[in-house]
This record gives structure tokens, C-alpha cells and sequence, in this order.
């Protein structure tokens, strides 16, 4: 049975679900989940992330690490892990960077999240004679000094959406209309709705977005960073302060698809509340950002790096690069819209690209 017929069957059964139920088993349902048996990046696939778009961006990752790797101290070990690795094609550039200074090279223990057994195999291939090491979840991750990447994670965990109505707000649902299709429901008020005071006071109609997991994450990593030390790097596209809206959508073959259609087969995501990310770290670690992607790549060499790669270059390559260079940074393409908050230990200084939040 696909994946519709099971929930469909749930909700006869039970009520209609929540959002966040709806997404969680379109995305990682073990046998039916988008993400479980496909691998969805590039032209062939649903959509294109950043380190498909240019080698540049996990070239400046690698940087980027390498700068607070030495503001740690440059401890003998540390554990470099990313989550949602995707093709492990962020990795493998940022690894390439990472030789250009052998200490730091030596000093890596690469560890990759990842719950899609299709998409681990792609990771195996991409870094094939690589020392690297896989884990279902992130507190699976050995203890040490840590260097997180997570690019464009957070955007595909489940998300509550919460509906305000006659003055309160409701958990919104999904059931089924008359013919049998899914469709959005109001459900019960929720008594103490955890939105930021701005969001509290939408008019009636409005849709707010809560991501539990994403919070509870940021909290993790932001507690691990405390005890441990080291620092994450969260690129992702959203919100830099909390607001009330929409953003729910999905995508199939480059294009918008309708959110309820197809559950599994079509990628399901919402934008990133930044601030609420920053708030779950507080107390724990310090948060650094957010900052436009683009800022932050130029502030790291992206141009500069681009001018050297086009020096050897054929005028094809070159062409690419420089069209690579502007997808990343312009503020028409992911240069605003994506935005990059660090987590740090209390005591490191304000990382590379972070400087002027």
C-alpha cells in the first residue's frame, strides 16, 4: 500500500493528524519516506543544494572550520561531523580544503548523520578512501571537541502549524474531505502555544510554524558545545526573527508541488525561525548570527577563491564558476534568502563570517 493509502486509512481510523505527523512520515517513513530509498539532489532529482551548485561553498566550509580549529587551540583530535550530509558532496570539497593545512587535516575524525540508507550509499561512494564513520542520530557522536555542519537540515524537520481562530490558536490538521483527499483541518486549541510575543498577537486566519525537533536539536548541540567545546555552522534558508506565516511547500522535479499531494513522493520542507534556533542554544552555548549566505561567503573569499580557480581554467569552466560564484552570494538567488548561524562554546571568539551580526 503507498504511503497516501496508509495515512488515509489512520484517519479514518483515528482523527486526523497533525502537520508535524504529516511531514514526519512523508519524509522518514522507513519504507515509503522521501528520503529513505531516493537520492533527490541535482538536475535528475527534486532540487539543488549549495555544494551541488559550486565546490567553492564547502571549499570555504573547510575554511571556515580550519579558522576555529585554531582558535580552539588546534586540538590534536577533533571530531568533524555534518548532518544531512546529502551526497557527501559538501564533505568531500571541504576534506580537499582541509589538506592545505596538514595539522588540521591529521587533527580530523569525520563523522556523518544520516538516516537514508539510499543516501549513505551515495556518501560511501563520494568519499571512498576516506576514514569515515556513520550515525543514525547525533547523540550518537564519540565525545571531543566538535565541529559541526548542518546545511540545509533544519528546514526539512516536521514542523507543528498552529491556525489562530476566534482568538485562540489551534493545531492544524490534516483529515480527509469529501472525495477522499487529504485536506487542512482545524483541531483542538493548544492552552499555551510556545510563539514569540510578535507572533501571539496575529489577527484571526493567521498560520504560525513551531519545529520542536529543530529546538530540541539547536538545545543539544548548543549543550554538547558547552561541556566539550567547539562550535556549528547552520546554513539554511528562513527567518532571521520569529513571524507568523506559511512557509510550508513542496517540490517535485525542480517545481512547486502541492504540500498534500503524493505524501513520499515529493520533498516537504518550511523555512527556518533563526531566532528560534539562537533561543533554544541560550544559556549553553553562544549564538553568532543570523547573517545572509551571501555576506558571509564573501567574507570568507568567495570571490577571491573564484578569481584563482578561473586562472586555470578553460572559458566553459570559467563561465560556470563565476555563475556558481553569483547563485551563492546574489541577493536574487540563495545570497539572502539562506542565512548562517553559528553555535560556539562560551569562551571562543566570534567565528569567521559571523563578525558584524
Amino acid at each position: 500500500m503507498p504511503l497516501s493509502g496508509i495515512l488515509a486509512e489512520r484517519i479514518r481510523a483515528t482523527g486526523p493528524i497533525s502537520v508535524e505527523t504529516f511531514m514526519a512520515e512523508a519524509l522518514g517513513h522507513p519504507e515509503h519516506g522521501y528520503y529513505m530509498g531516493r537520492d533527490p539532489f541535482g538536475m535528475a532529482g527534486d532540487f539543488i543544494t549549495a555544494p551541488e551548485v559550486s565546490q567553492m561553498f564547502g571549499e570555504l566550509i573547510g575554511l571556515w572550520c580550519a579558522l576555529v580549529w585554531q582558535s580552539m587551540g588546534a586540538p590534536e583530535r577533533v571530531v568533524l561531523a555534518e548532518m544531512g550530509p546529502g551526497r557527501g558532496t559538501l564533505m568531500a570539497d571541504l576534506l580537499r580544503a582541509a589538506s592545505a593545512l596538514p595539522p588540521f587535516a591529521k587533527a580530523l575524525e569525520v563523522h556523518l548523520v544520516e538516516t537514508s540508507p539510499a543516501l549513505a550509499n551515495r556518501q560511501r561512494q563520494t568519499l571512498t578512501g576516506r576514514n569515515v564513520t556513520w550515525h543514525q542520530r547525533f547523540e550518537d557522536l564519540p565525545d571531543g571537541p566538535l565541529l559541526l555542519v548542518a546545511n540545509e537540515l533544519f528546514d526539512a524537520l516536521p514542523i507543528r502549524q498552529l491556525e489562530k481562530a476566534d482568538g485562540r490558536w489551534h493545531e492544524r490538521m490534516v483529515g480527509l474531505d469529501e472525495t477522499g483527499a487529504f485536506a487542512f483541518a482545524l483541531g483542538p486549541a493548544v492552552v499555551e502555544p510556545p510563539l514569540a510575543p510578535a507572533v501571539l498577537a496575529a489577527p484571526d486566519g493567521a498560520l504560525a510554524e513551531i519545529c520542536p525537533q529543530g529546538r530540541d536539536l539547536a538545545r543539544a548541540i548548543a549543550k554538547r558545545l558547552a561541556h566539550q567545546g567547539g562550535a556549528a555552522l547552520i546554513v539554511d534558508y528562513g527567518y532571521e526573527k520569529s513571524a507568523a506565516g506559511d512557509s510550508l511547500q513542496a517540490l517535485k522535479a525542480h517545481k512547486h508541488h502541492p504540500v498534500l499531494s503524493q505524501p513520499g513522493h515529493a520533498d516537504i520542507t518550511a523555512h527556518v525561525d533563526f531566532q528560534a534556533l539562537a533561543e533554544a542554544a541560550q544559556g549553553l552555548a553562544k549564538a553568532h548570527g543570523p547573517v545572509p549566505q551571501g555576506r558571509f561567503l564573501a567574507s570568507l573569499g568567495l570571490e577571491e577563491r573564484a578569481r584563482m580557480l578561473m586562472t586555470n581554467a578553460t572559458t566553459e569552466q570559467a563561465t560556470e564558476l563565476a555563475r556558481g560564484a553569483r547563485r551563492l552570494i546574489d541577493p536574487g538567488e540563495m545570497g539572502t534568502l539562506f542565512k548562517v548561524l553559528a553555535l560556539a562554546a562560551p569562551l571562543l571568539p566570534v567565528p569567521p563570517g559571523l563578525e558584524s551580526a
